[in-house]
């Protein structure tokens, strides 16, 4: 009886080999399964965030339009204080994956920002514009 009861206390100590094996199993899968999940958030993330930059340049293209009563000819115009107050923008703006945007006026009142996007190349599929 003293034998068994031995046994008994001597199997609840701790954990046999294969349970240790199915529970870092298991975590693998888990973390397998969180890293395949958030792959893509970064992308968008950058996409994002360029698209942010892409508004706070057409912000600051409307408001020199505004004072001046006509759009910049270039982006570079907006870092140029006026005499009442400082630069629309510090610096040009590139975007998430470090390329300049392209500006371009289409009419007296409308203009176009483009990002190259992802691919880094213009008149693809992935640009992103205003």
């Amino acid at each position: 009886m003293k034998e068994i009861e031995k046994r008994d206390k001597h199997n609840l100590l701790g954990f046999t080999l294969v349970e240790m094996l199915l529970v870092v199993a298991i975590i693998g899968i888990l973390a397998t399964v969180v890293v395949v999940s958030f792959k893509g958030h970064g992308g968008r993330a950058k996409i994002q965030a360029t698209r942010a930059s892409i508004q706070n340049i057409a912000t600051a293209i409307d408001a020199y339009e505004i004072e001046k009563g006509q759009l910049p000819a270039s982006l570079e115009e907006l870092t140029q204080p006026a005499e009442d107050r400082g630069p629309l923008l510090q610096r040009v703006p590139v975007d998430a994956w470090g390329n300049k945007f392209q500006y371009q006026t289409k009419g007296a009142y409308e203009y176009e920002i483009r990002s190259a996007g992802p691919d880094g190349q213009f008149g693809t599929s992935d640009d992103l514009t205003n």
